[in-house]
């Protein structure tokens, strides 16, 4: 048995994954063809690279099947409940920074608050007969945002890709999606609230609380961690 890391399986997540772990000492990389998800770790013994998209590594390490797993804050809590019950934290690895943010249209010119977006929301229905759309796929984290806002009359509508151009298609009104610099949001007519993000996010080393390690394993995830210092 060994001590498995899942990281990003490609782009440029992976090699600053990569790169974050070289500068520590271990050095990963990858097998085979970018359609093979197999890859080395050298730098310690009883420490195998478990490839896997950014989306499926929070589970994996709610499942106990991986030990250590390299992915956003924004991932882990919108797809685990409870999640600090089920993955620690270990380090913020200074990259993949992500903003969850709120935006509406640039035409509303009187939307800049929460409290702005709650009295539009109302608006909107009595004009339109039906709630408000809020396009998004972090319904848990925008749900419970929007409720802590005190924002009530909407509906979340599933986005899973091109969030921004929902607004331009007529099938939501705002939208909530992750964002490192605004520049799709600008182009697409969309002005972020002047509120505090939904959550700041960035690329993070997590560990798993669930995982039913060996004392082999416990030994090698001592030693890993003491090498990367976290």
């Amino acid at each position: 048995m060994s001590v498995k890391i899942g990281v990003p399986s490609k782009g440029r997540l992976m090699e600053k994954t990569f790169a974050w772990f070289a500068d520590r000492g271990i050095t990963m990389k990858r097998t085979g063809s970018d359609r093979e998800y197999a890859g080395v770790v050298d730098g310690i013994d009883g420490v195998s690279l478990v490839l896997l998209s950014a989306g499926e590594i929070p589970r994996e390490l709610a499942a106990g099947r991986i030990h250590l797993g390299v992915t956003g804050m924004d991932l882990v809590q919108e797809k685990l409940i409870s999640w600090d019950q089920k993955v620690t934290p270990l380090a913020e690895m200074g990259f993949g920074h992500a903003d969850l943010i709120i935006a509406v249209p640039n035409a509303w010119v009187d939307v800049w608050t929460l409290d702005d977006l709650d009295a539009a929301a109302a608006a909107f229905r009595d004009t339109h007969g039906f709630r408000m759309r809020v396009a998004t796929k972090y319904h848990r984290l925008v749900r419970e945002y929007l409720h802590e806002g005190g924002v009530a009359d909407y509906q979340l509508v599933d986005s899973q890709g091109a969030t921004e151009g929902t607004i331009a298609n007529l099938t939501a009104e705002v939208v909530a999606d992750i964002t490192s610099t605004g520049e799709t949001l600008r182009a697409n007519h969309l002005r972020i609230l002047d509120e505090e993000p939904v959550l700041r996010s960035q690329a993070t080393l997590f560990k798993s609380r669930t995982v039913d390690a060996t004392d082999a394993e416990r030994t090698t995830l001592r030693a890993l961690t003491e090498l990367l210092e976290v």
